[in-house]
């Protein structure tokens, strides 16, 4: 059981009104470390100079969507391995599905009610404390 306290976490969406609610989210459940950013580009930068434990990331996304960015992680030898929870606005098959076959953890449907969260989260990481 970890404690939620311990775990570092990266929201990346490029909507700031999602990012405020997931960390306020987060934070409600016990998570002290949450970093944020509007992009996976600039996520990406920042996990690789400092890790985290886990990556609760939006699927649409400008520039570089969500499954690009999680393909991006997963190819990297050093990250490769955190924890990747998908946030989509839509239960599409074809995403889940693609997600799925790069490696995701876990994804939750937009809109979601923060005992939603926290269950996915549990899934990978065991009960929180």
């Amino acid at each position: 059981m970890p404690a939620a306290s311990a775990i570092k976490v990266m929201v990346v969406d490029d909507q700031t009104s999602m990012r405020a609610m997931i960390r306020r989210t987060l934070q409600d459940l016990g998570f002290k470390d949450i970093r944020d950013k509007a992009g996976p580009v600039e996520a990406l930068a920042a996990i690789k100079a400092d890790r985290v434990h886990l990556i609760i990331s939006d699927y649409n996304m400008p520039d570089m969507d969500g499954l690009q960015f999680l393909e991006a992680v997963r190819s990297d030898p050093v990250i490769g391995k955190t924890v990747f929870i998908m946030l989509t606005g839509s239960a599409d098959k074809e995403v889940v599905q693609k997600a799925a076959a790069l490696g995701v953890n876990n994804y939750v449907v937009k809109p979601f009610a923060p005992a939603a969260l926290k269950e996915k989260i549990e899934r990978v990481f065991g009960e929180l404390v």
